[in-house]
């Protein structure tokens, strides 16, 4: 998946409109598209939420005292970073566009 976060960290993270007439050209019929699309930004999604959970697990501490929150600089740098990428759905339409996505029919 790393070698796709670099790809995908160049998306627009900008809402753009787009061409149905080519989404549906490419499977033959536009909710396919739209399904194709829909299940990749969640399995996106799924990555994404995994990889934050993970980078900011490093950082909990495990105590006791409720008290105390600490506010580290790293965690919010990280939590910044995934809320400046691109959604899910946009990454997914572009590797749709792209043809980086493999789909078949059942």
């Amino acid at each position: 998946m790393s070698t796709n976060r670099r790809s995908l960290s160049s998306v627009n993270p900008l809402v753009e409109t787009r061409d149905v007439i080519a989404m549906k050209e490419k499977t033959g019929n536009l909710y396919e598209s739209i399904v194709v699309v829909s299940r990749r930004a969640n399995q996106i999604s799924v990555t994404m939420k995994e990889e934050l959970h993970r980078k900011l697990d490093e950082f909990t501490v495990h105590g006791d005292n409720l008290e105390e929150v600490h506010e580290n600089k790293e965690q919010i740098e990280i939590s910044r970073i995934y809320e400046r990428m691109a959604n899910a759905p946009l990454q997914a339409i572009t590797e749709f566009n792209d043809d980086q996505i493999y789909y078949r029919k059942k």
